[in-house]
């Protein structure tokens, strides 16, 4: 089980009912922007050995877990969606695999298409949406990245799925 992703990019916001979607996740505790880069390559790489040695089936593109304000210090989960629920932790790369959840509810969604340095003003954009219709987001977001991050994806072609939780 996966998030919904469209075959066409959202231009609009929508609003969905999203299902307990099970991860398999490696946890960064207590960390800033600075640290994104290294945490999304260390956490790939050991993502990636735990599929080869057929630990984790990804039932979906890659994704990223904040809990907490992502402008100040927050924590990340990296990770992919399963086809089954992870029953123990392993470690791969170096990294515990552990498993974990985004966790069922309403959600404001939205397209990002373009460069990561884009996906701030995205935020806000959909954040903005969340508040003029009333509602509150919680303090967990979701990208979902559709287009695979790598140094040679071409910035303007890149998709990432944005996902608020709302209440």
């Amino acid at each position: 089980m996966s998030l919904p992703i469209t075959e066409q990019p959202r231009t609009e916001v929508e609003w969905l009912d999203v299902a307990d979607v099970p991860l398999a996740a490696i946890r960064y505790d207590g960390i800033t922007q600075d640290a994104l880069v290294t945490c999304f390559d260390e956490g790939f790489n050991a993502l990636r050995a735990a599929i080869e040695a057929g630990v984790v089936v990804p039932a979906g593109s890659p994704l990223a877990v904040y809990h907490g304000d992502p402008s100040a210090t927050f924590d990340a989960e990296i990770a992919f969606p399963v086809v089954t629920p992870l029953t123990s932790e392993s470690e791969h790369a170096g990294l515990v695999v552990r498993p974990s959840v985004v966790a069922g509810g309403r959600y404001a969604t939205v397209t990002h298409v373009g460069g990561y340095d884009g996906l701030g003003p995205a935020w806000g954009g959909l954040l903005g949406a969340v508040a003029a219709a009333g509602a509150q987001p919680e303090h967990r977001f979701v990208e979902v990245y559709v287009t695979e991050p790598s140094p040679e994806a071409d910035p303007a072609t890149m998709r990432t799925e944005l996902f608020a939780p709302v209440r």
